[in-house]
């Protein structure tokens, strides 16, 4: 048996916290009858409905795409720009886990389970995330050593885990840096190399936790196997 709100939030209907809320309002019913009580726990028999509409419990889905430029890191978008979702040939109600800026390439997981999407995006587990960042400019040797030691953004020391020159181009001045961190606050990287006034000019996410974009090209996407969603599970 499970919480009530847990099994709302992993069927993917919306977020715990927002389910919490139903649930206190009265908007819940489990086998006709309305629950306001957060610690209720059901089993996967019981009958739930939310705000009369019975609660569909989807198969959990795992997927892992390779971002394009372009493209909203959302489930839908007001304006009608192109979001992951589109790229994706399902029909659970997966979402993305975090996000990537709508300019910036790389790895991306989507999922229906709202459990493993807490596990990866709580800063506690510090999920190691690797990107190649194209930046103006020409790093110095001590620029590089205030990087590794840590940079205040906005209150707050970003410490990068490795940080490493993968290139530099002199006669067009940019530089491209590898830098792993744990940070999930939005637009960190960026934020960084503007902070040592080398403005990044692309960014690329390679890598998530142990996973990879081998295989894949820009667009493309593939289901996580049953190894790796418990290896992302054990993270926890």
């Amino acid at each position: 048996m499970e919480r009530l709100q847990k099994v709302i939030a992993n069927s993917g209907f919306t977020s715990r916290r927002k389910a919490e809320a139903l649930i206190e309002q009265g908007k819940v019913k489990v086998n006709g009858i309305v629950i306001k009580e957060l610690g209720f726990k059901v089993k996967s028999s019981d009958d739930i409905e939310i705000e009369n509409k019975h609660l569909k419990i989807e198969e959990k889905e795992y997927y892992l795409l390779y971002k394009p430029e372009k493209t909203i890191t959302s489930v839908k978008d007001e304006v009608g720009r192109k979001t992951v979702i589109d790229l994706i040939s399902t029909k659970a109600r997966i979402y993305p886990v975090g996000r990537l800026d709508y300019d910036t390439t790389g790895i991306l997981l989507l999922t229906n389970d709202g459990e493993l999407a807490n596990i990866l995006m709580h800063p506690s587990f510090s999920v190691e995330k690797t990107y190649i960042a194209k930046v103006k400019g020409i790093l110095t040797g001590e620029e590089f050593k205030q990087l590794k030691k840590g940079i205040i953004i906005e209150g707050r020391k970003v410490i990068p885990n490795r940080v490493k020159l993968r290139m530099k181009n002199k006669e067009k001045n940019f530089s491209k840096i590898e830098i792993t961190i744990t940070e999930g606050r939005n637009h960190i990287v960026k934020k960084v190399f503007e902070s040592l006034n080398h403005p990044v000019e692309s960014l690329k996410r390679e890598s998530f936790a142990f996973l990879t974009l081998e295989g894949l090209k820009k667009g493309e996407y593939r289901a996580l196997s049953i190894k790796e969603i418990k290896k992302l599970y054990a993270l926890k």
